[in-house]
């Protein structure tokens, strides 16, 4: 165990997210995502996983030692409803309050299409698997600096 460090982040994750630089992405999913077809054209080219959490629960932990950018628009994105684009269930409302925490301010997503978020999927340094049930528990966060 280590001091001041969530306890839910794994030594692979840690890992992960030290490595990251400015402006690589990671995905953080949900169990229906295809993260083990997708994550080998990421950087780290093999899923990584925080079971038995929510996609709430992933982000505050993630959060708690990643900053996320300030530069761009699209410092974090959801994976859109399909044929309801403007629809905001559960599971994203709960991460958006993470966010929202995090920043220490209201920071909206952008919403990503979601044929569109498997192709930035493939473009991510790395895909973060959750244990998150409920559909739409997808989500796309941008490293910033400190």
């Amino acid at each position: 165990m280590l001091k001041g460090i969530d306890h839910r982040l794994n030594a692979d994750l840690l890992h992960t997210l030290r490595a990251m630089g400015h402006g690589d992405m990671l995905m953080l999913t949900d169990v229906n995502f295809p993260g083990a077809a997708l994550a080998p054209h990421t950087v780290t080219g093999h899923l990584l996983t925080m079971e038995n959490l929510t996609a709430a629960e992933a982000a505050r932990a993630i959060l708690s030692v990643l900053p996320l950018d300030t530069f761009v628009p699209d410092f974090a994105a959801r994976m859109e409803v399909v044929g309801d684009p403007a629809a905001l269930p559960a599971v994203q409302a709960e991460v958006q309050a993470e966010i929202d925490r995090a920043e220490g301010r209201a920071r909206p997503m952008l919403s990503v299409d979601r044929f569109a978020f498997y192709d930035l999927a493939k473009e991510a340094f790395a895909i973060v698997q959750t244990g998150e049930r409920r559909f739409y528990g997808c989500f796309m966060l941008r490293k910033g600096v400190i």
